[in-house]
């Protein structure tokens, strides 16, 4: 379980670190906590859709972009073992489950900010 303090301070940091590092790629980000378990999502300002693609959506310009800006992009689920111990999981799209993942060390375990960074390849997407 993650004490109300330790969340806090853990939504914290990873706002400060998506504003340092990721300002531009994400308009905002969503953490979430339950049990061991933090989900951290990203949110982008959607392209101006084309013609054909409301067709496509039926949907109106204004309603297409509510929708986008709404759609989370999920970057990961992280599970707290103590002392700044973090594993990581990444969202499979296909499968719509979460993964266990490395670090980029090769490491099971690390940040809360290496693995924001593990997720946000999703952010340079189109």
């Amino acid at each position: 379980m993650i004490s109300p303090t330790l969340r806090r301070e853990i939504a914290e940091r990873l706002e400060k670190h998506a504003a340092t590092n990721y300002k531009g790629l994400c308009s905002r980000i969503d953490i979430r906590f339950r049990g061991a378990l933090c989900y951290i999502d990203a949110y982008k300002e959607p392209k101006q859709p084309d013609q054909k693609l409301l067709e496509i959506t039926h949907e109106s310009r204004e309603a297409y972009i509510e929708r986008m800006q709404n759609f989370p992009i999920h970057l990961g689920r992280i599970r707290y073992f103590g002392d700044d111990r973090w594993s990581y999981a990444f969202y499979t799209y296909s499968n719509e489950r979460y993964e266990a993942a490395t670090f980029g060390n090769g490491e099971w375990f690390g940040t809360p900010e290496q693995a924001f960074d593990m997720g946000a390849r999703y952010l340079y997407t189109e």
